[in-house]
């Protein structure tokens, strides 16, 4: 079990030893930090340390849990200059899944009985759960490679959304460098159908109300007010992007032997940077990417017009502001500074979002006085975040913060815990509606299975890394 030593009030380092090229460094309290020792996420973090041109240190944020190669809430950051890597398990099976919030004109008090009419209105308008089909036709090869090289713009040229959502999605809702033909056909197929639908899993649509705000200036910026109805969208790049993932390991597989790169583990499987394997790779990531922003957009779309339809309100009276979109599996070529040196990197965010100070070029207009909005959800029986992007996580963590509040129980250590329609009753006890296509995702999504949202709330105030900006309570979710 990997060595851990305090050094602040937020942050344990694991010590370079071994075959390990930097430190290792988790944030988290105590009490979350068992959860991550318990299930080995921490040795995980050493693991991840031994990475060729890895900088600065492997980090884990206080969501983090065990995953493939990289702990899921896993962030590193490698140098191409000197022989960094690319690693597909630093950004995980489904690429660029991510979050999106949308804030409305519409108080929780004016719509409180209707509240279970708009969620059937929800579930009913947005495909969900395995094997889903999507709201639009199948895509044919000219549609699909469309969507794989422009993204969110994509989905918007086709009617789902307006040129001002763009304005709010990271990187505009489409990552440079998406190549088509970097995409298996198999991948292609598994996505022609599934554009515009949820899935099933950690997925869902959330209706909520902002129950807390904590900074009224940065509150103003984004949109939100306290009483106002809000929705957020957890999704990715489905099967396709599962695919890109799949494809793309059993080539890092063999870079390995080509490049002879030793690893403690082989799930961390990777190619430099800027060899014809990682550019392949990072191509065809792109483009899974731009796929689950296209996804996210027509999904977001779907529900304005279905709150529109079911609440028989107009596009005005909604008021539908999209706040803002980031990915949670991704790797980015960016630049930062490494011991004063501005170095070009390759960062691996798993389970984990970009969270940028308004200084960054990277942050939409809007947010230049604020830092980007830093969306945290957690689970459906308590609440989410949002908070501003900070100077400080720009100096610790290259511009990272966590994605959520982080699973403590497997999903089969849920199902036993829970029965599904025990939990839908409980949860409408407490003035949540839920409505799910599978109550098996249900049970493996209780509450109980995740860390509590407020003491990782904390701690990412307290580490600097996030400003809090507002907390929103779930007064309905949708989910495969």
């Amino acid at each position: 079990m990997a060595e851990l030593r305090q050094i602040d009030e937020t942050t344990w380092e694991i010590p370079r030893t071994g075959a390990m090229r930097v430190s290792g460094r988790i944030i988290a309290n105590e009490k979350l930090l068992e959860p991550i020792r318990r299930d080995k996420a921490a040795d995980q973090v050493s693991n991840v340390a031994c990475l060729p041109g890895i900088v600065g240190h492997a980090w884990a944020m206080p969501d983090a849990h065990w995953g493939y190669g990289f702990p899921i809430g896993g962030v590193a950051a490698t140098d191409p200059a000197d022989g960094g890597v690319v690693s597909p398990g630093g950004v995980g099976y489904d690429i660029n899944c991510g979050c999106r919030l949308m804030a409305t004109r519409l108080r929780f008090d004016d719509i409180r009985p209707r509240v279970r009419d708009a969620i059937v209105g929800l579930y009913r308008d947005i495909p969900c759960g395995v094997g889903s089909e999507g709201a639009i036709p199948r895509l044919n090869e000219k549609n699909i490679n469309a969507v794989l090289s422009k993204g969110a713009p994509w989905a918007v040229s086709d009617g789902y959304g307006t040129r001002a959502d763009l304005d709010a999605i990271e990187d505009g809702g489409c990552i440079p460098g998406g190549d088509p033909d970097a995409v298996s056909n198999r991948a292609k197929e598994r996505g022609r159908n599934q554009l515009g639908t949820l899935g099933s899993g950690n997925h869902f649509v959330e209706l909520g109300v902002v129950e807390h705000i904590a900074d009224d200036s940065l509150a103003k910026i984004f949109g939100l007010a306290q009483g106002f109805v809000t929705l957020m969208v957890h999704s990715g790049s489905r099967g396709l992007g599962y695919q890109v993932c799949d494809d793309s390991l059993q080539t890092m597989l063999r870079a390995v032997q080509h490049y002879g790169i030793q690893l403690p583990d082989r799930q961390l499987c990777c190619a430099p940077v800027d060899s014809p394997e990682g550019g392949h790779y990072l191509a065809a990531m792109a483009a899974a990417a731009n796929y689950a922003f296209a996804n996210r957009q027509i999904i977001i779309e779907l529900a304005r017009r279905s709150l529109e339809h079911t609440l028989r309100l107009s596009p005005r009276d909604l008021g539908a502001y999209l706040v803002y979109d980031v990915c949670h599996n991704i790797a980015k070529l960016e630049e930062h500074d490494v011991d004063g040196v501005r170095k070009r990197l390759c960062v691996h965010r798993k389970g984990a979002t970009r969270a940028f100070p308004g200084s960054r070029a990277e942050v939409p207009r809007q947010y230049r006085a604020s830092g980007q909005p830093v969306l945290v959800p957690g689970d459906m029986g308590t609440g989410s975040y949002v908070f501003a992007g900070t100077d400080e996580a720009m100096a610790k963590t290259f511009g990272s913060c966590c994605h959520g509040a982080g699973r403590v129980m497997s999903r089969t250590a849920a199902r036993k815990a829970r029965q599904g329609g025990d939990l839908a009753r409980e949860l409408a006890e407490r003035g949540i509606v839920v409505m799910a296509r599978s109550k098996k995702t249900l049970a493996e999504e209780a509450p109980a299975a995740y860390k509590d949202i407020d003491a990782v709330a904390d701690v990412v105030t307290r580490a600097g890394i996030g400003r809090p900006v507002a907390r929103i309570r779930p007064i309905g979710v949708i989910k495969g």
